[in-house]
């Protein structure tokens, strides 16, 4: 039997309570008045509803049922508890917390910008812990784990979008659907840059005559561990070394200041890292079977 990691499992939860409550309040208090075309399967339902006359309650629950039997599949009993304890979490927060708090009446746009902005950063906390708030988080993750290549934040997007056009289109609201079309970019934007983001940082090619006391300067600034690599000057053919080394943007900085005063005629070229993997960086584990 495995043993239990309970300080990641307070994290976990930490993560959760707060996330939901950034959930919460981007619905309830921002775009419940803005009267948006909703996403996922109160969205559905909605769509079914005027369709089919399908009472509301039991389409959500008949949705659910099939999504929840392919997630434990996909996504491992593991990550189905998680996502039901935080489906309740954010219910909570949903019905006894965001009441609380004063409703957004005013522009449309400014509640839809607030919505996509703090709605984003409380799903992003949530999947970074690996869990959901149950319904249509279940498919984009299943998604996401059946092609792990594709952004989590394209996921959200295309299918709020689907969605969105739909009820737009059913209830003639147009200017709803380019509310709702705000909300799901910024969902999309907010999630990829908070859960991507993370591994973001630089990446350095110093082409020197001095690598071994490049790396050591790198090694004592920033405890980052660097690489040299052979090179050869293209006009000359002169033999040169080329130190790479992948840190944040901050640390960086420091690198670049003391090279400059370390080793003046070193050639430094600094390049954008979308995303870092290894030791001394933050692994995500998105979408994933536990």
């Amino acid at each position: 039997m495995a043993k239990i990691n309970y300080k990641k499992q307070i994290k976990q939860i930490l993560t959760e309570i707060v996330g939901s409550m950034f959930v919460a309040a981007a619905i309830y208090n921002f775009a419940l008045n803005a009267d948006f075309p909703m996403t996922g399967f109160s969205g559905i339902s909605i769509i079914l509803y005027h369709l089919f006359k399908l009472p509301i309650g039991l389409s959500s629950i008949l949705l659910n049922i099939p999504v929840t039997l392919v997630c434990y599949k996909l996504l491992g009993k593991k990550f189905l508890f998680s996502s039901i304890r935080c489906m309740l979490i954010s219910s909570i927060f949903m019905d006894y917390v965001a009441p609380l708090f004063p409703v957004y009446a005013g522009s449309r746009l400014l509640a839809a910008l607030c919505t996509g902005v703090i709605g984003g950063i409380g799903y992003a906390m949530i999947y970074m812990v690996n869990s959901s708030t149950g319904g249509m988080d279940f498919i984009t993750l299943s998604v996401k784990s059946i092609n792990p290549h594709i952004p989590l934040g394209k996921i959200v997007l295309a299918s709020d979008v689907i969605i969105v056009l739909i009820g737009g289109i059913l209830f003639g609201d147009i200017d709803g659907v380019i509310y709702g079309l705000i909300v799901s970019f910024l969902f999309s934007t907010v999630i990829d840059k908070m859960m991507y983001g993370i591994n973001a940082g630089k990446l350095t090619l110093i082409v020197t005559d001095h690598g071994k006391m490049i790396c050591d300067l790198i090694d004592e600034i920033t405890a980052r561990g660097s690489t040299i690599l052979e090179g050869q000057g293209g006009f000359q053919g002169d033999k040169k070394q080329v130190v790479m080394c992948a840190c944040s943007n901050k640390e960086m900085y420091q690198i670049q200041t003391a090279i400059r005063e370390a080793d003046p005629s070193s050639f430094m070229i600094i390049l954008e890292s979308n995303e870092v993997h290894g030791e001394g960086f933050h692994m995500l584990k998105i979408g994933e079977k536990q």
